[in-house]
């Protein structure tokens, strides 16, 4: 049964299409890269070269449940959740820890699955080392459930980020490099 979306939530729908739209176009001016070079770039996975990361960064177009702002045909850089509940969408790419001065490291979680605006998106990072933890996990929420956020690591490698919102849960390994 679809449930009344209340103005709150087609506001927030907005900001999200929005958003998502000036991430298409922050991905397509990848410095060095020209026009044909991304046109031919195969919608396969990436695999992270020289790392453990257990998540492929795809480069291909998006699930089509994830698309809402983009066109079928775009390719964005994104990751989905191991149970494929949830999908980072890489505003910039390759992430960089820290990240270099006046930037972040943005992505754009889209959930599979339904919630409702009140949610909050709690997400606990643990670098990782093979298949073993390294150091303190690190934790952040997203108010308002997925969408828009800074992930913003500290230190290169391999991240496992676990996912929790509404009654969902997700994880996924993102790659950072060195940055500054």
């Amino acid at each position: 049964m679809k449930r009344p979306v209340d103005l709150d939530r087609k506001g927030r729908g907005l900001v999200v299409k929005l958003l998502a739209a000036v991430a298409v176009a922050a991905a397509l001016a990848v410095p060095g890269a020209s026009a044909k070079n991304r046109a031919v770039t195969s919608p396969g996975a990436h695999a992270h070269a020289g790392s453990a990361c257990g998540s492929t960064v795809q480069k291909g177009p998006l699930p089509a449940w994830a698309r809402a702002g983009f066109s079928a045909t775009a390719r964005v850089p994104h990751v989905l959740g191991r149970s494929g509940a949830i999908v980072a969408i890489l505003f910039k790419y390759p992430l960089q820890a820290p990240p270099p001065t006046g930037q972040n490291d943005k992505i754009l979680w889209v959930s599979r699955l339904p919630y409702t605006w009140r949610t909050t998106l709690r997400i606990t990072a643990q670098r990782m080392k093979e298949t073993q933890p390294v150091g303190a996990p690190v934790q952040t929420n997203i108010k308002g459930g997925p969408g828009p956020s800074l992930v913003n690591l500290t230190r290169p490698g391999c991240w496992r980020l676990a996912l929790h919102w509404a009654s969902h849960t997700d994880t996924l390994d993102l790659q950072y490099q060195p940055g500054r």
